[in-house]
């Protein structure tokens, strides 16, 4: 840290890294500064609209914030947020999360100790994590979750295919015709509702007690469905079910819990910290689902967190493959240190992706280590991140679009 009467340590630059190791486009932000070859690095991964918080970092986070104190990360926080007069939203969070979680970075480093010590150290060893098991039958879902417990894992997501439709997690075979343009997917919700209860009978028989199950509705579901599928599930002691509304539909939470004792996660499309606060206050959900540079970066995930703890919710942060390594190796290190933690997602980074990021946290026996590194412990390599530009995509990189038989659209 700055000694007494020292000159403080200043943003001299603020440097935005698109690359695509994976085919998945991350974005992320490197922070230099004055003291010579101090930087840090965050996570600022919005994959649907990676060049809008490129240019929202380039073109205005970037010139608000050179010259200042590296130290000051709550104060540069607050003075960003309200400096573009309408606040939250995804690019701007994500914007924002590059540079506060590069700051943490700075931070540790300066302090010379991984990032969790200035959380206040440990709360537990390693990090348990869930992986994604998905099949075409109960049966091909039964085999791949028997295949990540033999690996360690304890916690897995299940998602079964539903013949004819595009189902979130898992894919289907051939389409059932549609009133829908050539490029679009196709969706209906109740075969789904009948088939979910159907995989987790299944898991449940042939396995027991002795993996935790999550499901993902992704939203995709009329609200009353939503309901009785949470009621349905409710005899197969899901680890969390999530995502059973939209943002939009919260309010069916209340009803949901008065009927049944599901475990809930919510809050993967949430873009402002606030939007949890009901769902919290009132305990109707039990897991915070967020997407962390979605919220603007560790400086308001850790007082979310801190908010669930006197609540009795717990954390269970968005951690797919379009979070990049930095942004889950800030999960781990907020994980490692918070009381209230419940799971952490895990993507299973291929060899390409973790050359490209040296020091991306390792996966043992169903757990993520902390390589104890100053500051996050990642790097990036820019001469190969450089070699894996953006790929072509439709849209440019917009959501699959999604419709029922009869063309309407869903969400997502």
């Amino acid at each position: 840290m700055t000694e007494r009467g020292a000159p403080p340590v200043t943003i001299t630059d603020v440097k935005t890294i698109l690359t695509a190791p994976n085919g998945i486009r991350l974005v992320v932000v490197k922070v230099l500064t004055s003291e010579p070859g101090l930087y840090g690095l965050g996570c600022a991964t919005f994959t649907q609209r990676p060049l809008a918080v490129a240019t929202a970092i380039n073109e205005y986070v970037k010139p608000f914030v050179l010259g200042r104190d590296v130290d000051r990360i709550e104060d540069i926080w607050q003075a960003l947020y309200v400096s573009s007069y309408w606040r939250s939203g995804p690019v701007l969070s994500n914007a924002m999360s590059g540079l506060d979680e590069a700051l943490w970075d700075i931070k540790a480093k300066r302090a010379g100790m991984p990032l969790y010590q200035l959380f206040g150290g440990k709360a537990r060893e390693a990090v348990p994590v869930y992986t994604h098991a998905s099949g075409a039958s109960p049966t091909e879902v039964e085999e791949r979750v028997r295949a990540f417990m033999e690996q360690g894992f304890r916690y897995i997501r299940v998602q079964m295919a539903i013949p004819g439709l595009t189902t979130y997690g898992s894919r289907g075979g051939t389409a059932i015709p549609a009133l829908n343009p050539a490029q679009t997917r196709t969706w209906e919700p109740t075969p789904y509702v009948h088939a979910v209860p159907r995989l987790l009978e299944h898991l449940r028989v042939a396995l027991g007690e002795d993996v935790e199950l999550l499901h993902d509705v992704h939203e995709r579901i009329p609200p009353i469905q939503g309901l009785w599928l949470a009621k349905a599930v409710e005899p197969y002691r899901l680890f969390f079910l999530e995502d059973l509304f939209a943002p939009e539909d919260i309010d069916y939470f209340r009803l949901v819990r008065a009927q049944c004792a599901t475990p809930l996660a919510m809050g993967e499309l949430f873009v402002n910290q606030a939007e949890y606060v009901p769902l919290m206050r009132e305990r109707l959900i039990d897991f915070i689902r967020v997407h962390i540079s979605d919220i603007g970066g560790l400086t308001p995930a850790r007082k979310l967190a801190a908010f669930g703890e006197f609540l009795g919710v717990r954390s269970a942060w968005h951690g797919p493959g379009d979070v990049s390594p930095v942004g889950h190796a800030a999960n781990m290190h907020l994980d490692l240190a918070i009381s209230n933690f419940g799971i952490q997602e895990l993507s299973l980074f291929p060899e390409g992706t973790r050359e490209v990021f040296p020091g991306t946290p390792e996966v043992r026996d169903g757990y993520l280590w902390c390589n104890e590194q100053p500051g996050l412990g990642v790097d990036i390599d820019e001469q190969l991140a450089a070699k894996y530009p953006f790929p072509e995509h439709p849209y440019n990189g917009a959501w699959p679009e999604v419709r029922r038989l009869d063309g309407t659209v869903v969400k997502p």
